[in-house]
């Protein structure tokens, strides 16, 4: 059964007039749906990735807060700052910290408030 309706609409992909058979046609054929689609999952996909990004960049931070002992890195991570940054304080007295064996220094997370304060 054909509908009699026709409503001139714009079309939602390329802003182009077109007359309409239904009240709820949103584009003006064929192609531009399918961009339209494509351009929906290209949005879904970006999306998904920019959470996965944001959450692997973050969840460390969370990690860190919770352990009393912290590597180098954490540390240099938890300031901001370099990893040399983080051995060079350690150097000057700034930071006290403990070598467990030749590669393995260890920062109390309480040595690190103290320099913030």
């Amino acid at each position: 059964m054909s509908s009699n309706i026709r409503v001139r609409r714009v079309c939602e992909n390329c802003n182009n007039p077109f007359i309409a058979k239904t009240t709820v046609t949103r584009f003006c054929g064929e192609k531009c749906a399918k961009n339209a689609y494509k351009k929906r999952i290209r949005v879904k996909k970006v999306k998904k990735s920019n959470a996965q990004t944001f959450k692997i960049q973050f969840e460390p931070l969370e990690i860190i807060q919770a352990r009393e002992y912290l590597t180098v890195k954490e540390a240099a991570t938890l300031l901001s700052i370099s990893k040399e940054s983080v051995y060079r304080l350690i150097k000057i007295g700034e930071l006290k910290a403990s070598n467990l064996s030749q590669r393995l220094t260890r920062i109390k997370k309480s040595e690190i408030e103290k320099l913030l304060t």
